[in-house]
């Protein structure tokens, strides 16, 4: 039993040598990125992106195919793009583990996970009530259950960039290039 024990051991401290690079390799990106304002604009194209899928759900709904597929397709790239770059920047807290998290990064990411999901719940309860009532066919139920629930992963990411201030320059001391 400790013989497993202390493969367990060896094999977590491995992951966490591992994560400790990734870590050290995504702070090597992006680094004059690392601004409230660069934050805050990506999450307004997120939102923007997450809206335009909405509307291209809508679409679905009326027939337009064509629009929904321009609408569909320019609404992931601008959000799926934004919501890359924004994971980027906020770092081991929409991402890492919890226990590699400062207690302030810790209780800012369990708030703000409690109210994406909430907000990910109104979503969901929206897309069945959306589905049932809404006239057509129900594959753009499915469309729009499908928007609203990438709008719902994103809300958290979009929170912490909007929410957490600049960075301090002294967190990359020894991690960033001088």
């Amino acid at each position: 039993m400790s013989e497993e024990r202390g493969r367990l051991a060896a094999y977590w401290e491995r992951q966490q040598e591992r994560l400790d690079e990734v870590e050290r390799k995504r702070a090597l990106k992006l680094p004059t990125w690392r601004t409230r304002k660069r934050r805050r604009a990506l999450s307004v194209l997120v939102v923007a992106g997450d809206l335009i899928l909405i509307a291209g759900a809508a679409l679905y709904q009326t027939g337009q195919t064509g629009a929904f597929l321009a609408c569909w397709l320019g609404g992931g790239v601008v959000a799926g793009g934004a919501q890359y770059l924004l994971r980027i920047l906020t770092g081991k807290m929409s991402g890492g583990f919890s226990m590699r998290l400062d207690e302030r990064e810790r209780e800012m990411r369990h708030r703000v996970t409690y109210v994406s999901y909430q907000i990910l719940v109104a979503l969901m309860l929206f897309a069945v009530l959306y589905g049932l009532l809404v006239p057509g066919p129900k594959a753009g139920g499915a469309m729009m259950a499908c928007a609203l629930l990438i709008t719902g992963t994103t809300v958290s990411a979009v929170i912490l960039g909007w929410s957490l201030p600049d960075d301090d320059p002294e967190d990359f001391e020894g991690v960033l290039p001088a």
